[in-house]
């Protein structure tokens, strides 16, 4: 009988521990009617469409986006014989908000960064360049979509 009554306790604590999954498409409090971009278009549509993913149709709260991309790709590393082993990439992005009904305007910069090897074939160097952008990308747009979150809840 001890055993069943402490094996129902158990059953009872762990099964109702509380985590829920956060849906970032459920927080967002506005509505992105238009995306402009300028600089890097790869890394632009990336951010573009995660951005437009994250936008709450059913808002009034309607904001226009500009990104300013910038990219900068740096020697991180070379080895003995001077030749480059790893490339660092950076990533500058100038975000102008406006929101359309109160015509309020706001600005703010995100910027991230990350590196990668060069292999012995330069398509898989290539390969491990995309893969970088591609992270950093979702970063940058998590991020952006972030901070506008938080800049539409003080207005």
């Amino acid at each position: 009988m001890k055993k069943i009554l402490s094996i129902i306790i158990i059953l009872f604590f762990t099964s109702n521990c509380g985590f829920k999954i956060a849906n970032k498409a459920n927080e967002a409090n506005f509505k992105i009617i238009n995306i402009s971009s300028l600089g890097e278009k790869r890394i632009n549509y990336k951010i573009k469409n995660k951005l437009l993913f994250y936008s709450n149709e059913n808002q009034t709260n309607l904001i226009n986006l500009t990104l300013e991309t910038v990219k900068q790709k740096n020697i991180k590393e070379k080895n003995i014989k001077n030749k480059v082993t790893k490339y660092e990439i950076l990533i500058d992005v100038k975000v102008e908000l406006i929101e359309t009904l109160t015509l309020k305007k706001s600005e703010f910069s995100v910027r991230n960064s990350g590196d990668y090897s060069v292999a012995n074939q330069h398509s898989q160097t290539l390969s491990n360049e995309r893969k970088l952008l591609n992270l950093l990308s979702e970063e940058l747009a998590n991020d952006i979509f972030d901070k506008v979150r938080k800049l539409i809840n003080a207005l």
